[in-house]
């Protein structure tokens, strides 16, 4: 039946599917379409949502880790966000909120994934549920938390970890004894990723706590050495057998991108100059990370320099350069004036992360390598998430800022809106609610449900132009599900 159905896909789909190697960057219908693609060809790696035992629920198999699973959903709350296509979005929900993800503290610290967690899988399960409460996501669960709270939950989580006894605080790599290898060291992901989910809850919330921890944190990771003050590169970790005083200069992409978009994040709440020099440091210092394409030294793409020219790029490894342009995108939006950078930077990154989306048994599976200018034979779901995260943040200007104070409500309600119903393109807005619950400071308040906007004249065009996208995307969806 597999093979019908694959004979049947490129009959119905390949009149009206782009191959990510035909994206236009200049044309956003080209770029849905392409991130359209990506998200079915990445999607394709999950199985949990069919599975019986419901431990797979939102997990990934191997060789993918837990914290893996976590940066996916956070992947795919940036396409609909980004797309506005609701095709994932039961599938995340539902990953979001698996109890045996959420862990019986609401916490993201569940026994089931005791063996696996540590400190820095945690950054990547409240970045999830933080970008869901900031764009209004709705959690339709009344016997969980919200969004919010369940990010403030991992944050306490965090916060409850910090460790005096040496190198003047910092939390560790690892939470349990059981898993001993990271039980001395404090790395640069956990760090930064505390930091990152402080700057936002603090713009989320105006709560002066998690500024002052924000605070702390960059503040701790300069003078131990992990953001490099000349060169504004982020290296690994320190180790308190030595009283952290030699730095591991091992360094990757993603934390670069982590630091970066919890400085934008600070600058934009504070307004403070000296938050805006330190993105701007930070972009700078992620420039090690990009390599001339092919043999032209005129443009230069992104790679993962700890690992994909000598080939030894673990499965985590693949993923970890998606996040740093994750990160990229969403710093623009928050600080305006490194657009030019990042675009410069990001632009010929695409074009080549397409050219190697051309390979496999379906013609259009992402290579890793994206220098090699084509695919590379190395195919996996980082290298899909990464060109995914990469390209889908080209339609950045359509998607509204972070919510932050009483912007930010429990959505309940997930009849999702079909893209060819929508005259926003404002995701925030994209379901209505029944009861709009807003939560600042811990307080919380019930509103009146929002008035839902009538289709107009104007919007026609742009309606007209999403039924055809819908159909692709519903199509993909449908046979994402069929085929699990």
């Amino acid at each position: 039946m597999a093979l019908t159905l694959a004979s049947t896909t490129t009959s119905l789909v390949s009149p009206t599917i782009l191959p990510p190697s035909e994206l236009d960057i200049t044309n956003d219908y080209s770029i849905r379409n392409v991130a359209g693609t990506l998200a079915y060809d990445t999607m394709a790696y999950y199985r949990g949502n069919k599975s019986t035992n419901q431990v797979d629920i939102g997990d990934l198999y191997h060789p993918y880790y837990w914290w893996v699973a976590g940066a996916l959903w956070g992947t795919l709350l940036d396409y609909y966000h980004y797309t506005l296509d609701p095709s994932y979005n039961d599938v995340v929900l539902q990953a979001l909120l698996n109890p045996t993800n959420v862990g019986t503290n609401h916490d993201y610290m569940p026994k089931e994934h005791e063996l696996e967690e540590g400190n820095d899988d945690l950054f990547f399960w409240g970045s999830a549920v933080l970008s869901a409460a900031e764009r209004n996501f709705p959690q339709p669960d009344e016997s969980m938390p919200s969004w919010l709270d369940l990010g403030a939950n991992v944050f306490n989580s965090l916060a409850s970890r910090w460790n005096a006894s040496a190198c003047g605080g910092g939390v560790l790599w690892q939470i349990y004894p059981s898993n001993p290898n990271g039980m001395n060291y404090r790395n640069s992901v956990s760090n930064g990723g505390f930091f990152q989910l402080a700057a936002r809850l603090a713009r989320a919330t105006g709560n002066d706590t998690y500024l002052d921890w924000a605070n702390r944190l960059w503040t701790w990771s300069s003078d131990i050495g992990l953001i490099d003050a000349n060169s504004h590169h982020v290296y690994d970790g320190v180790d308190s057998s030595n009283n952290c005083t030699k730095v591991n200069k091992q360094s990757y992409t993603y934390t670069s991108g982590i630091y970066l978009y919890g400085a934008a994040i600070m600058a934009n709440h504070t307004g403070d100059k000296q938050w805006e020099t330190r993105a701007e440091n930070l972009l700078e210092g992620a420039l090690w990370f990009f390599t001339p394409n092919g043999n032209s030294n005129d443009s230069f793409v992104l790679y993962e320099a700890a690992c994909e020219k000598v080939n030894r790029c673990n499965a985590d490894m693949t993923t970890l350069k998606g996040y740093l342009s994750r990160f990229m995108w969403h710093s623009v939006k928050l600080l305006p004036a490194l657009r030019d950078r990042v675009e410069q930077l990001l632009h010929p990154s695409i074009k080549a992360a397409v050219k190697s989306c051309s390979g496999g048994q379906t013609g259009r599976a992402c290579g890793m390598r994206w220098y090699l200018d084509g695919y590379d034979n190395k195919p996996g779901l980082g290298q899909q998430m990464c060109a995914l995260e990469t390209v889908q943040g080209l339609l950045l200007d359509e998607a509204p800022l972070p919510l932050k104070g009483d912007e930010i409500k429990v959505v309940r309600d997930t009849k999702w809106v079909p893209l060819g119903n929508r005259t926003s393109t404002s995701s925030s807005s994209s379901s209505t609610s029944t009861t709009g619950t807003t939560t600042t400071g811990g307080t919380t308040t019930t509103e009146e449900p929002s008035v839902t906007p009538t289709e107009s004249e104007e919007a026609a065009p742009l309606v007209r132009v999403d039924v055809q996208w819908m159909s692709l995307s519903t199509l993909l969806a449908m046979l994402f599900l069929w085929m699990g």
